[in-house]
């Protein structure tokens, strides 16, 4: 009964949003309202065209007052193709929006109004990491998908050392991984736990940390004075990001009982995928591809681990969002499609043509019946993102700090400092 009353509010919610967005397009009229929906608007993203043409004839037909025009681009020269398009007044009037670019195109997105989409209608459609996209002005993008980071494990090598399962805690990380790494008598690692402590040659280091300053509760970066503002200086009692950071670099510290990882290994994707790596720290969407780069793996999925005294559960994720363009000559059209592309069943498809979790509420109370998506989708649920100013600069900024504190040329706090102090000014630029 509870699942069913739970199920119609979030129905009564959607339903709400859709005749939101009817009423201000003008599809549903009220009074004199001449603002309809009509005409072409076109659509960016870096999905392949064969995944995302079919989604977008469907959709096509169904609205016969308008159309969408998907035009695919490459990943690695998306952010420059877009800016260069914008710029020159022929880019798109839409397009598919990483959270890491969200702070980068503020100036140049549509914030859709909380009047047209309410503050309380956006909570309770979207899962929580989508919020990365509201703004005191408004909603950046409409969230589609979130793709949460996992931790995936090799089931042979933890029953081979009588572990039932993978660490809940990183607490349990530590006990597990003296158990599973395994040395030779020159304190070499032959085989390895877990690939932390280390930047370069480990997949979603950046991210990886982020996920656990974030569960002491840091923001990274939050408004401050009112402007956005570094977060990670700013300590508190019960969680100290340098103590957190201490930790994630004794795994490289051949002195610790936790020493896993190293610079021998070449990556921790290799590492894990030829089995010697225990534990790897990558996104859902990574899924598939792990399982074709060794299809005899003994695989296995779990949410990451979690601080031991931790009322709620945390972990960092990928959100990609529908913006609209300031630039748009059929902003109307535009809203109008941005709205039902993310609140019609368009989103269901998205997100199970990518094989990632969707953003949507309703969405993600549906899990499909194979053995690992319900762990991502209850991972989705509880997952953040953050407002990366820079995906290149604060990668940066990461490295530098781990390795400031494993060459020991700044202790744990200091490098936690300088960080901080590196992120204002990237925000400023």
């Amino acid at each position: 009964m509870k699942g069913t009353f739970q199920t119609i509010i979030i129905i009564i919610f959607i339903a709400g949003a859709v005749f939101g967005v009817l009423v201000f397009s003008g599809a549903i009229p009220l009074g004199n309202s001449s603002n309809k929906a009509t005409g072409t608007v076109v659509l960016w993203g870096t999905v392949p065209a064969a995944t995302m043409l079919p989604l977008i004839n469907d959709f096509n037909t169904a609205n016969q007052t308008f159309s969408v025009n998907y035009i695919e681009k490459s990943a690695d020269t998306f952010d420059q193709s877009l800016l260069e398009a914008l710029a020159s007044g022929t880019g798109p009037d839409m397009f598919f929006l990483p959270d890491n670019l969200a702070v980068h195109y503020s100036n140049k997105i549509f914030p859709i109004p909380y009047t047209s989409y309410p503050l309380v209608t956006f909570n309770n459609t979207f899962a929580g990491a989508g919020s990365v996209f509201l703004t005191s002005n408004g909603i950046l993008a409409f969230p589609m998908t979130i793709d949460p980071l996992m931790l995936y494990y090799n089931r042979s090598m933890l029953d081979s050392n009588a572990i039932v399962y993978p660490p809940k805690t990183w607490d349990e990380l530590s006990t597990q991984a003296p158990l599973i790494t395994k040395k030779d008598t020159s304190n070499k690692i032959l085989k390895s736990a877990v690939a932390l402590g280390d930047f370069s040659n480990i997949a979603h280091a950046k991210d990886i940390l982020v996920a656990m300053f974030m569960q002491t509760g840091n923001p990274i970066i939050a408004q401050k004075n009112g402007s956005l503002g570094s977060f990670l200086n700013v300590f508190n009692e019960k969680h100290d990001l340098s103590t957190i950071l201490q930790y994630y670099t004794n795994f490289t510290d051949p002195a610790q009982s936790i020493y896993s990882w190293n610079k021998s290994f070449s990556n921790s994707t290799d590492a894990f995928s030829s089995e010697d790596l225990a534990f790897y720290f990558g996104f859902a969407s990574e899924f598939q591809s792990l399982v074709n780069r060794n299809p005899n793996q003994n695989l296995g999925v779990a949410p990451i681990p979690q601080l031991a005294d931790a009322s709620t559960k945390i972990t960092s994720a990928r959100v990609t969002g529908l913006a609209i363009s300031s630039a748009s000559k059929n902003l109307t059209t535009a809203f109008t499609a941005a709205s039902l592309i993310a609140t019609s069943d368009f989103a269901s498809k998205f997100a199970n043509a990518l094989a990632i979790p969707p953003a949507r509420r309703d969405l993600l109370a549906i899990k499909p019946a194979d053995a690992y998506s319900p762990i991502f989708y209850d991972s989705a649920l509880y997952s953040k993102s953050w407002l990366d100013p820079s995906p290149s600069g604060t990668n940066n900024i990461f490295r530098t700090m781990v390795e400031s504190v494993i060459s020991n040329n700044m202790t744990a706090r200091d490098a936690i400092s300088d960080s901080s102090s590196k992120l204002d000014l990237l925000l400023i630029k």
